[in-house]
């Protein structure tokens, strides 16, 4: 035992302590057994199924099908069925492709002894037609399959927008058919069609619950329409502008249509000054909003700046607005007039006009405002920080380009962070651009 007083040296061990240590790794490894020896001498085939389980769910579909050639009960687990629940198709042309596609023995493998296991699972395809045609022709073959998510996602140009409808629809047929329990389907930038929608409705409309088909041009008004009267339980929609009408929020808005939880609309212009965008009326929204009050409307707009015209001219319940290209001031003028349940405001571009006048007016009737991301535009200081003072604290997200902001007579830029910091209540800088 220590004395009072006694000192105990950094480093030194009292004697006693040390023999017993010693005395604890023999016994733990035993005479003459290191730790290399005591890895190399564990029998990895007795794991327990659920704790090879959890390591097989963390391996690519790769090194799982090397994982079950270990041993006998290695490839038991490999075959349980909760391993194969959840799953995603690589399927790329190796010329031309990063990606690591799925090898088709694998794939036949999976099909013939889990399909019926299969519930989440998504096609992830290369830019190649033959991708997405090889992705159409496994859809075509899971007759036994009960899915309950699906998606279809191209990771360059839309490569399944190159498959005949005909070929696409037949295979989106066998899966919407068999399953019966789809809640969740995301089949962006593909040939879906009316018929194919209605197929969807009849054998899954008590659970489909989220269904996204943004820039799908075979898709008319009414076939979103169909979803929308049968789907009841629908929470989440994500579709191009051109659909979305004044029936089709009523039709959300029904009683006996849940409330929506997020509208998503993207609204796209892929030839300049040639496209008319039609006006979706205020009695409509409001019907929508009251229906389902606390619902996230979400517009990602691509336009040219004389394409406008037909938005926000009177009052919009959007809560999240991305502009992707350049906007004018008198469009932004129009959201702060007429967006009052805005949340977030993301601007790419706008030109060489300060915008000061716009975002105090944006901060003076936009409430809910807590989220502003300004990228090409220019803003004076003394401008930026008196919509900072209006907004407080409640701005949890801002991001302005530092090349944004214009220095006056009253703020220079060292002195702007401090000001904006202090408004805030934390540290905050603007963003710098990338020198590389």
């Amino acid at each position: 035992m220590k004395r009072a007083g006694q000192k105990v040296v950094a480093g030194t061990e009292a004697p006693e302590t040390s023999q017993t240590i010693k005395k604890q790794k023999t016994s733990f490894y035993g005479s003459g057994f290191g730790e290399s020896d005591l890895c190399n001498s564990m029998d990895w085939g007795s794991l327990p199924h659920h704790v090879i389980l959890r390591v097989f769910q963390f391996l690519t579909l790769v090194d799982r099908a090397r994982a079950s050639s270990v041993c006998r009960r290695w490839n038991e687990v490999f075959h349980i069925p909760d391993l194969w629940r959840r799953f995603e198709f690589e399927l790329s042309q190796p010329a031309t492709s990063y990606l690591k596609s799925t090898h088709p023995d694998l794939i036949q493998q999976i099909i013939k002894r889990h399909a019926d296991h299969l519930q989440y699972v998504s096609f992830k395809v290369d830019s190649s037609t033959e991708s997405a045609e090889a992705a159409c022709d496994i859809l075509s073959q899971l007759v036994n399959c009960s899915i309950k998510t699906l998606g279809l996602i191209s990771t360059a140009k839309p490569s399944f927008m190159n498959v005949s409808k005909a070929h696409f629809a037949s295979a989106l047929t066998v899966v919407f058919v068999n399953s019966k329990s789809l809640s969740s389907i995301k089949i962006d930038d593909t040939p879906l069609d009316d018929p194919s929608l209605k197929v969807l409705v009849a054998n899954n409309s008590d659970t489909l619950k989220l269904l996204k088909m943004s820039s799908c041009p075979h898709v008319s008004p009414a076939g979103i329409l169909c979803v929308a009267d049968q789907c009841h339980g629908l929470k989440e929609l994500a579709l191009n502008y051109y659909i979305l009408s004044d029936e089709l929020l009523l039709a959300l808005s029904s009683e006996k249509h849940v409330d929506l939880e997020h509208l998503r609309i993207d609204v796209v212009s892929e030839n300049p000054g040639q496209v008319q965008f039609h006006t979706i009326k205020k009695q409509s929204w409001d019907a929508l909003v009251k229906h389902s009050p606390k619902v996230n409307i979400v517009m990602y707009f691509f336009l040219y700046e004389d394409e406008f015209d037909a938005f926000f001219r009177e009052e919009t319940p959007v809560t999240h607005l991305y502009f992707g290209r350049a906007v004018s001031k008198a469009m932004l003028g129009r959201i702060g007039m007429n967006c009052p349940r805005l949340i977030e405001l993301v601007v790419c571009a706008n030109g060489l006009q300060p915008l000061d006048d716009e975002l105090i007016q944006i901060a003076e009737r936009c409430k809910n405002l807590t989220a502003m991301g300004l990228g090409e535009c220019e803003v004076t200081c003394r401008g930026f920080i008196e919509f900072v003072k209006m907004c407080g604290g409640r701005l949890t997200q801002l991001s302005i380009m530092e090349e944004v902001l214009i220095p006056d007579s009253d703020y220079s830029l060292d002195r702007l962070h401090l000001e904006v910091s202090k408004h805030l209540g934390r540290m905050w800088f603007p963003d710098m651009m990338p020198t590389w």
